[in-house]
């Protein structure tokens, strides 16, 4: 199974994050999308460590549990590995090779650019156009991911019912998403955008430009912080100080010793992911800031990373401008949406 793949049936998005399955189907009709299911379910402490799946049993419950919750009665799914699974490589080809020269070539190739044995890995492969000065070589992107990591993906879907139909990568699925929502943002052309994504235990930066990805780096941080401390101070269990950090329901004591210092360490990560993106490149200013991934909907944090880093800042809502079917509420919609980025991604594969 490759990494990249075309569709017909109605596939349904799944995104397998640390503390969360996320789940979305859409509908087309002419160039208006709409949303017919979705569910976030949540899971177990330690299903998912740092992206990787180590109870393929809970994992699959949950895909279940939220497949029955949503409503789906699709059959297939996209899935995504992530970055840090995946390498991504530009490579020179003839431009001359036909599709099973190609193949074969880039499997030869492929080898001096993938550090394990090339019969553990899971490769893709996308002809880009031709070589910026060189009409006879084409550009290739080579997707290469540890078979495990695939098959862990697979089989969890499988558990839940779902067979995988395509194998995305994450920074594929965030830079179809932000498609959507790049003619919402107030950047010239060809501005730098940089989507950072705060999970529950990874905080992923990628530069945009173009609606192309430019560069990801992934920092060790998110909003389980935020949990493990509610729990700490309050007593609670890791379910009840899930549901009040959304629900609300905390001493007024939270929002000052604990919210205020967690967005203000939220707001140095960033800083921080920017300074490196800055040291490594040409660019030493981005023009716009958006937030994504379950962090992204704490009240005020928008606000908080625009006026300490100088930088226009929006949260990322891809499916804003999507009418929704009968079986999805708005307001628990609304609340999800800037953790849908992948789901939604994914979820778009439907349609190529």
């Amino acid at each position: 199974m490759g990494l990249i793949t075309k569709s017909q049936a109605p596939l349904v998005g799944v995104d397998i994050s640390s503390t969360a399955v996320k789940l979305l189907q859409l509908s087309r009709s002419g160039d208006r999308y709409r949303v017919e299911h979705y569910a976030v379910e949540p899971l177990p402490p330690n299903a998912v460590v740092e992206k990787g799946i180590v109870e393929v049993e809970a994992v699959g419950e949950a895909i279940r549990r939220a497949m029955s919750r949503s409503g789906s009665k699709a059959k297939h799914a996209a899935a995504a590995v992530a970055g840090s699974a995946v390498i991504i490589k530009l490579i020179p080809m003839p431009a001359d090779l036909d599709d099973e020269e190609m193949e074969s070539q880039v499997e030869l190739e492929a080898v001096n650019y993938i550090p394990y044995p090339i019969e553990e890995v899971n490769l893709d492969f996308e002809v880009m156009g031709p070589m910026p000065g060189n009409a006879e070589m084409v550009q290739v992107m080579l997707a290469a991911s540890r078979s495990e990591s695939v098959e862990m993906r697979a089989s969890a879907l499988e558990l839940g019912g779902l067979g995988a139909r395509v194998m995305d990568v994450e920074a594929f699925a965030i830079e179809n998403a932000f498609a959507l929502l790049a003619n919402t943002l107030s950047v010239p052309r060809d501005g730098i955008v940089a989507l950072v994504d705060i999970g529950a235990t990874m905080t992923t930066l990628s530069i945009l430009r173009n609606g192309r990805s430019l560069y990801t780096r992934e920092q060790v941080f998110g909003g389980k912080q935020l949990t493990d401390e509610v729990m700490r101070r309050y007593g609670l269990s890791y379910e009840e100080a899930g549901l009040a950090k959304r629900q609300g329901g905390l001493p007024e004591s939270y929002e000052v010793e604990v919210l205020e210092p967690f967005k203000e360490a939220l707001v140095q990560q960033i800083s921080r992911l920017l300074q490196f993106f800055y040291a490594g490149s040409e660019f030493n200013r981005v023009d716009q800031v958006v937030l994504a991934g379950g962090c992204a909907s704490i009240a005020g944090i928008s606000e908080m990373v625009e006026e300490q880093l100088g930088v226009q800042t929006a949260v990322a809502n891809p499916l804003a401008q999507m009418t929704l079917g009968p079986r999805v509420q708005a307001h628990a919609l609304a609340q999800d949406a800037p953790a849908m980025m992948i789901a939604c991604g994914l979820a778009l594969r439907s349609f190529d």
